[in-house]
């Protein structure tokens, strides 16, 4: 089992598939993403990675949570974030996660905040269809009806689905699609929209629900790998170099 990730919601926007239908999508950033912390079985009883994303002041940070990033090596973050993971799954503490930890076709899950709307009616918060037009009916068109029975059991039951606070919890929306990933900007598109609003944070892991598709880096796409190998190539580059020079000068 892998990590997830934090991403950061930027918008929507659509893209265009070859055969000129348009896919509305939502982009989401993951640029700078750490990790800052693992969990073993040793230490903690469960084995997990904590990831780190978001740049935050140093004055604004705890000192408590100073040493908690200075021990992982990474700069402090403004929105932290844990996923279970299997044991051969963890990472290392610093290591940065990619846009290609996930691949375009593959399905995920994501988990965000949801737009908060405030006190709402029966009608908006939960789809009813309100009380009639006429045949009697004044004022109370949008009410929701009646809440309970007579005096047996005398009581509204808990759970009723009634007026009140809409919005600002959290929401998983299963079994969405990417649709494409820019690993130059950290971005990943993916299809439909996601619980949230702009500047959102998002937690995005793949779906439980779904068979993931293979190839998958595992256990995750680290830029920090990638970042060494073009380090080794530079050093054969004069010596073969340097014949080419004297050819041209002959």
């Amino acid at each position: 089992m892998r990590t997830g990730v934090i991403a950061k919601k930027l918008g929507m926007t659509r893209v265009w598939t070859d055969d000129g239908v348009h896919v509305p999508v939502t982009v989401l950033q993951m640029d700078g993403l750490q990790v800052t912390a693992v969990r073993t079985d040793e230490t903690d009883g469960y084995t997990a990675v904590q990831l780190g994303l978001g740049k935050r002041k140093v004055k604004h940070t705890s000192k408590a949570m100073r040493g908690h990033f200075a021990k992982a090596s990474v700069e402090p973050k403004r929105k932290l974030a844990e996923f279970r993971v299997s044991a051969d799954g963890l990472l290392n503490p610093g290591d940065e996660l990619q846009a290609d930890h996930f691949v375009a076709g593959q399905y995920v899950d994501a988990t965000g905040i949801s737009i908060g709307k405030g006190f709402a009616g029966a009608m908006k918060r939960h789809n009813f269809g309100g009380l009639r037009a006429s045949h009697g009916v004044s004022i109370s068109h949008r009410a929701h009806g009646s809440t309970g029975q007579c005096q047996d059991p005398g009581k509204v039951f808990k759970g009723k689905k009634m007026a009140g606070h809409m919005g600002a919890s959290q929401v998983t929306k299963q079994n969405l699609e990417v649709v494409l990933t820019d690993v130059d900007r950290g971005l990943v598109l993916v299809k439909g929209a996601i619980p949230g609003a702009k500047n959102g944070w998002v937690l995005l892991k793949d779906a439980v629900k779904k068979v993931a598709p293979e190839g998958l880096p595992f256990p995750g796409s680290i830029k920090a790998a990638v970042a060494d190998a073009p380090a080794e190539i530079p050093a054969e580059t004069p010596a073969e170099a340097a014949p080419e020079a004297v050819t041209d000068g002959e």
